[in-house]
């Protein structure tokens, strides 16, 4: 069975495109969190789903 492509509603094709910054979209990203809200009364990241290999 292959991976599921968590952008979009296909198997993944291993583009690497979930891979990509979302601030900055020439690098990959480093798990910075600097896209995380931090003005907010708190810091949390929604988690829709857990994928287990």
């Amino acid at each position: 069975m292959s991976k599921q492509c968590i952008l979009y509603d296909r198997p993944c094709t291993d583009c690497g495109e979930c891979l990509i910054c979302d601030l900055d979209s020439s690098k990959i990203c480093d798990n910075c969190c600097r896209c995380i809200d931090r003005d907010a009364d708190y810091i949390a990241i929604d988690i829709d789903e857990i994928m287990d290999e």
